[in-house]
């Protein structure tokens, strides 16, 4: 039977629940226990898909194709499992699930009530999740703050669980203590306010993990203890660290897999983080920097610099890095800066390498076919993700086969026999877009994809004939193309065989040049980077 372990934040949002979440997975993992993960999201959304990144950071795909929160990505990473639907909670999924049964005639003819009826189905979701999974442990991570109205019902659930399973919920809570510059102590009054917050809707938590920038001290323990009502050994210290992948290893070192163990009454358990605590030495003692350049659109939020945004990439570029025990230093380059000022693209040289990742919109796009051309003529590994592929295209039939009016449908719809949009979008997508059905409806989720011998790519994955990879995105490369482009030098080396859709496209005769219809680094993971990343960075150190 599963045990069910509750991760809620106090304080403050962005503190690290997810990678608490995850690293608590892990833990219990190496101890032998199957694992898996839930996500909450509090918003009315029916999923991310049609959240601003800025906004809202990356969106992650799952392999059945669910557009998720970039959290759902963190344990994928962490736990190395493949993740589904029945992992994620939205408060629109929810709501619409009751509102459809309430339909059917499902609840009989009875009133429906918000308390307990949406409640109930949150709970009904969790228990799915574990019995797909058949999971020993279920850490299911609450987003927001506690005492945000929009996480009352889903901590009503979750008080609502305790109360008819008492010996198989636990609560944590991650709250953040401030340093206050000018003060220059540790403070826990925020914490403490957060407990009471909990208090409110019914719970105590078990275990709280206290993020700072330095790791707790014995007084603030004991302060903490004796005004949150949780045992000083229940208490545990997440202080900021290089790398979010010390984190499982910094929580053992304070016993957290145990006291989780001993709260559920189970013996406790080694656990086993060798390989864990390998890629932690590589991290932190590589010393040669590999530089590698990200020209991208969602970066700016105000005057500061999200990197949320594209958070699978960076995290891949630091997994096929230290594979090669490597710093990787990334730097953020605005493609809108090059459409402005060309000559900026000089700067490209300074970089071992660059990434065009993907994205949506009109805005940047010339800046980023300037990049890709500079890499292409200077021989600057390159590595393009979806838009990125299909950027790639345009900038190669306009400057390589001559058709100078080589476009995207998705920014200029064709209009006359000289327009030549190499990238279209397909037959049923135009009629979705026609009927404005936006959300959830573009090429989701993992297809086939059939390699082409002696490229590049197939190489790189280990020369496989096969390989399986996960898509968000709704043009494609326009097979009326095809043959100019590959006459031309345009390498097809991945194709899809249901649909005869270009996938991956290389260049012969440079270091590095493969763009990707997919998203491949949605697959990476800290121990098995993913191979184009991993021969990517590889280029990139040559």
């Amino acid at each position: 039977m599963a045990r069910y372990i509750f991760v809620a934040g106090g304080v403050m949002s962005g503190i690290g629940k997810g990678v608490a979440t995850a690293s608590i997975g892990r833990i219990l993992q190496s101890k032998g226990f199957k694992v898996t993960a839930t996500k909450i999201d509090p918003y009315i959304n029916v999923d991310a898909g049609t959240m601003n990144p800025i906004e809202h950071g990356e969106i992650f795909v799952t392999k059945d194709g669910v557009e998720c929160d970039q959290d759902m990505g963190n344990y994928e990473r962490f736990l190395d499992e493949n993740l589904t639907t029945d992992n994620y909670i939205t408060t629109g999924r929810v709501y619409q699930a009751v509102i459809n049964r309430e339909r059917n005639l499902e609840y009989r003819g009875r009133c429906v009530e918000v308390v307990p009826d949406i409640p109930n189905e949150v709970i009904s979701r969790i228990k799915k999740a574990a019995r797909k999974t058949k999971a020993d442990f279920v850490l299911i991570e609450i987003g927001g703050t506690v005492g945000e109205y929009q996480n009352m019902l889903f901590l009503e659930a979750a008080r609502m669980m305790k109360l008819q399973r008492p010996k198989d919920v636990l609560f944590i809570l991650v709250s953040y203590l401030p340093i206050p510059e000018m003060i220059g102590e540790m403070k826990t009054k925020p914490t403490q306010n957060a407990v009471r917050l909990l208090n409110d809707a019914g719970i105590q938590p078990d275990i709280i993990l206290g993020r700072s920038k330095v790791p707790l001290d014995e007084p603030r323990k004991r302060k903490i203890s004796i005004f949150c009502n949780v045992l000083k050994e229940d208490i545990i210290s997440a202080p900021d660290v290089q790398s979010i992948y010390e984190v499982p290893i910094n929580f053992e070192k304070e016993n957290l897999g145990n006291r989780v163990l001993k709260k559920f009454d189970l013996r406790p358990r080694k656990s086993n983080l060798k390989d864990w605590k390998a890629l932690v030495r590589i991290i932190k003692t590589a010393k040669k920097i590999v530089k590698v350049g990200m020209v991208g659109k969602y970066f700016k939020t105000g005057k500061f610099t999200l990197m949320d945004s594209y958070i699978s990439i960076i995290e891949a570029i630091k997994h096929a890095s230290w594979f090669h025990k490597r710093i990787p230093e990334i730097h953020w380059l605005s493609a809108e800066k090059y459409e402005r000022d060309p000559k900026k693209l000089q700067e490209l040289k300074k970089y071992d390498g660059i990434i065009v990742p993907g994205g949506f919109g009109r805005r940047g796009v010339e800046g980023k076919i300037k990049a890709i051309e500079y890499c292409r003529k200077k021989k600057i590994p390159f590595l393009g993700l979806c838009l990125g592929m299909q950027l790639a295209v345009v900038e190669f039939a306009r400057n390589v086969c001559g058709l100078k009016n080589a476009n995207s449908t998705e920014f200029k719809p064709a209009r006359t026999l000289l327009d030549a949009n190499v990238i279209d979008v397909m037959p049923e997508q135009k009629a979705l877009l026609k009927e404005k059905k936006y959300g959830g409806t573009m090429r989701l989720g993992e297809y086939k994809c059939e390699l082409k011998r002696d490229t590049l790519s197939w190489k790189s994955y280990g020369k496989k004939n096969y390989i399986f990879e996960r898509h968000r995105h709704r043009y494609e490369l326009n097979n009326q193309f095809r043959e100019i482009l590959e006459r031309k030098g345009l390498q097809m080396a991945g194709l899809n065989p249901e649909r005869d859709l270009v996938e991956i496209i290389e260049l012969k005769n440079h270091p590095f040049f493969v763009a990707t219809q997919f998203h491949p680094e949605f697959k990476s993971g800290p121990l098995k980077p993913h191979p184009l990343f991993r021969e990517f960075i590889k280029a990139c150190i040559k």
